[in-house]
């Protein structure tokens, strides 16, 4: 053999070594979808496209394509604290950051919710409280903090509908949701510690975010993936009419969809649940035997929403108005199917969901990593510290204590 073919034939061997230990490096770097810490460890993502396979792809192109567009542009959220959330607040204040926000103000707002005052380190609240749980369940966190919390006041609104129109002039209120409709400063709810919606199975409301999060994470063991019903569901009461649709397709597919009204206060007889009777509660744990969950706006947003991420089912948000502080970092097609409020894609994102169970199955996954490791209640802690500090720093006047007002302390529990 030549010396020319000995450098030839060596350098090909080379190159062919070079060749497989790409291929074998390429495929220990490609991340599991289905980790839950995936990504963590600051390498690059590979494209969504690589975590599922080609089968099918033509028939429900379009939908893929979504999916993996949103998943290759996504910045996943990296920080263990609430900063995730922070440019929320910002935008929140913003209508406040030229001018501040004046004692006028305040006066002018203290009718549409309670008005509390912080003053030397004490949390004061006016004597009444339209919703007792509600004040209770806020009041909690902000005692939590209330040590690094300088002087100030605000008025916190616990009905669910916000109550700054952007008709009318800038007022700072604090709101749990809202629309873009409103300047009203979203706050996180008072749900993640009590009240909430009372039903049979829970006479008190939901509350205490804390511990649903392990009750409903249990499940896990009881209903893997692989042992979850491939039908969509959804129980609650008839707040909104937009709900109507997919209880009338459950009567028509009853293979793929279990969707029925149980009763809420106004129900007077079966007309008011779609000429069926009522269905019975079903608790959130057990909405996790479902592959696909739907969450559906009520009065405002829904309390629920952050409940079935924990499934760890695929949920369908239908609607995308509503908000919570929380929401703008749930990103549809990463997070979430996206439906139409009149639930005209329906059917099409169902069946796709069905015949796709590998991309169903990792945006579930997504979703409740997201919510696991992201909306702690160290993170609500956090963002209550954050939103009422950059609050007070707005403020114009030094409040002075109302002698009218109750000293709020403490509850054990």
């Amino acid at each position: 053999m030549s010396s020319l073919e000995i450098v030839f034939s060596t350098t090909f061997f080379n190159l062919l070594i070079l060749y497989f230990i790409n291929i074998s490096s390429s495929e220990t770097d490609v991340c599991d979808a289905f980790q839950k810490d995936c990504h963590t460890d600051g390498r690059e993502k590979e494209t969504a496209s690589h975590m599922y396979s080609s089968a099918g792809d033509e028939k429900w192109q379009d939908i893929i394509e979504l999916i993996n567009k949103a998943n290759s542009s996504y910045e996943e959220c990296t920080s263990e604290s609430c900063s995730c959330y922070l440019s929320v607040m910002k935008d929140d204040l913003l209508p406040w950051q030229k001018d501040g926000i004046t004692r006028e103000d305040i006066l002018e707002s203290k009718n549409k919710g309670t008005y509390y005052q912080i003053i030397n380190h004490k949390l004061y609240r006016e004597t009444e409280c339209m919703f007792p749980f509600r004040c209770s369940g806020v009041e909690h966190f902000i005692l939590q903090i209330i040590d690094k919390l300088p002087d100030m006041e605000f008025i916190l609104n616990t009905r669910d509908w916000p109550q700054a129109n952007k008709y009318n002039k800038p007022l700072p209120i604090f709101s749990f949701s809202k629309t873009p409709q409103y300047w009203d400063i979203m706050y996180p709810a008072w749900t993640f510690w009590e009240g909430g919606p009372a039903i049979s199975l829970y006479p008190t409301g939901l509350g205490r975010w804390d511990l649903q999060r392990t009750i409903i994470n249990k499940t896990i063991e009881k209903w893997p993936w692989s042992k979850k019903k491939d039908k969509a569901f959804f129980r609650g009461s008839r707040t909104s009419s937009e709900r109507d649709e997919l209880v009338l397709l459950s009567r028509e597919h009853p293979d793929l969809i279990d969707a029925q009204y149980t009763k809420n206060q106004a129900w007077k007889s079966d007309k008011d649940t779609l000429g069926a009777p009522p269905a019975k509660e079903v608790s959130l744990e057990d909405h996790c035997a479902y592959k696909y969950l739907f969450n559906f706006r009520g009065v405002a947003a829904s309390f629920r929403l952050k409940h079935l991420f924990l499934c760890r089912a695929l949920v369908f948000h239908v609607g995308d108005e509503w908000v919570e502080f929380f929401y703008h970092r749930l990103k549809p097609w990463v997070h979430y199917i996206p439906v139409a409020t009149d639930l005209s894609n329906v059917m099409e994102l169902l069946s796709f969901s069905v015949e796709r169970n590998d991309y169903a199955k990792a945006i579930a996954q997504r979703g409740f990593d997201f919510i696991w490791n992201h909306l702690k209640m160290d993170d609500i802690l956090c963002y209550w510290e954050n939103l009422l500090l950059n609050y007070a720093k707005l403020l114009k006047y030094k409040p002075e204590r109302n002698n009218n007002f109750k000293l709020i302390k403490p509850k054990h529990k």
